[in-house]
Order: structure tokens, then C-alpha cells, then sequence
């Protein structure tokens, strides 16, 4: 899986693409391709710069594969456990801040999730970030239920079946609509916390959607 070291003129080499155009890169060749296309020789040439300024900002690819698995970690699973955290006036009020991870994808990107599960179907090392990582978001949106008042057997199964259920819905790749969901959100609701939303937890959350829609 290495590539080899850096030319012995690597460090002598001008550069026009940042470690920042690196990652972006990589990370767009993940999502379409597969971890098995991201390759030095191949991100350089969608650069358009020489495979040796690869070697200003990482040692060998396995550096760079560190990067990406970091950015998603950053990302996906950093939105769901702050998410999971804000403050909620109740159990509704705190599943409407988790939702948004599902409807925005500047906080949670599916594409990249499913592409590095797709990852840890060839590497026993992402597999068990990937299973860390789903601990861990699973743990936070336990936490937002105990801090609403369940025990935490119950916490930890609910918080499972409402995460589970949306990793789930990304694999079927159902094709729903943002209208459709916002017409099912009351009910999604209460399937997740066994509460009726009331307009003040119910509606915010809604006008959100709407300005998701509108951009």
C-alpha cells in the first residue's frame, strides 16, 4: 500500500497545490472511487502538479490516508457528539439538534461516511476506527437521553435504533425527499423518544428545514 519515498529533489520542488488541495483531493477521490484510487500519481495529475511536491506536506501515502480518517473523524463523527450535546429543553428539543446532522451536510457527509465503511471492508485498521467512531456517536446520543431522564439501558438501545436507523437509510439510498421528511419529522419523533412534539419543539425545526431547502 506504501508508495515510495520522495525523489531526492522533492524538498527542491515549487509547489502550487497547499496540503489543504491535497486532502480535498484525496477525500473527492474516496468518495468516488475508492480508497484503492487514491493515489499519489493520480491526485497529482487532478492537480495538475508534480507527484514530488506530494512529499512537502506527507512522508507516504499511509500519511496521507492518516489525514483523510482524521478529517472524517473531525467531521461526521465531531457533528453528531456536538450535536448530541447542545442544550435541549427536552428529549424532542435535543433529537431536532441531532437531526440536523442528518439534513446538513456541512455538519455530517453520508458520501464520506459510506466510503470509509466501504474502506474498512479491505483494512482491519479502519474497521476498528470505524467501529470506535460508531461508539462513540452512539454513546453521545445516549448521554442526551439520560440527560432527559431514561435509565441507561433504555438510553443505549434508543440512541442505537435512532442512529442505526439513519445509517440504514443512507444504505438503502431511499431517494426521500427534504418535503417528505419534513412531513414525517413530527412522527420520526416520536417513533425515536415515544413523545408527541409539541409546536414549540416541532416548529423551529421545521423553518430550519425550510431555509436548508431554500439554499
Amino acid at each position: 500500500m506504501n508508495d515510495a519515498g520522495p525523489p531526492p529533489n522533492a524538498r527542491l520542488t515549487h509547489t502550487k497545490a497547499t496540503r489543504e488541495d491535497w486532502i480535498r483531493v484525496a477525500l473527492e477521490t474516496l468518495i468516488g472511487e475508492g480508497v484503492d484510487s487514491v493515489k499519489v500519481l493520480t491526485l497529482a495529475d487532478r492537480l495538475g502538479v508534480s507527484r514530488s511536491s506530494f512529499y512537502w506536506y506527507f512522508r507516504n501515502r499511509d500519511q496521507l490516508l492518516d489525514a483523510l480518517l482524521a478529517h472524517w473523524q473531525d467531521t461526521n463523527t465531531r457533528a453528531v457528539v456536538e450535536q448530541a450535546a447542545l442544550p435541549s429543553t427536552s428529549i424532542v428539543h435535543g433529537v431536532t439538534h441531532i437531526f440536523r446532522c442528518w439534513v446538513d451536510e456541512r455538519l455530517f457527509d453520508p458520501r464520506l461516511d459510506f466510503a470509509v465503511r466501504d474502506w474498512a471492508r479491505r483494512s482491519d485498521a479502519v474497521r476498528a476506527e470505524l467501529d470506535r467512531a460508531d461508539e462513540t456517536r452512539v454513546a453521545a446520543i445516549a448521554e442526551l437521553f439520560r440527560r432527559h431522564g431514561w435509565v441507561e439501558r433504555e438510553a443505549f438501545v434508543r440512541s442505537r435504533v435512532l442512529y442505526f436507523m439513519q445509517i440504514g437509510y443512507y444504505a438503502l439510498d431511499l431517494g426521500e425527499t427534504l418535503e417528505q421528511r419534513k412531513v414525517l419529522t413530527g412522527h420520526y419523533l416520536k417513533a425515536f423518544t415515544g413523545q408527541d412534539p409539541s409546536p414549540e419543539e416541532l416548529d423551529p425545526y421545521l423553518a430550519w428545514m425550510d431555509e436548508m431547502a431554500a439554499r
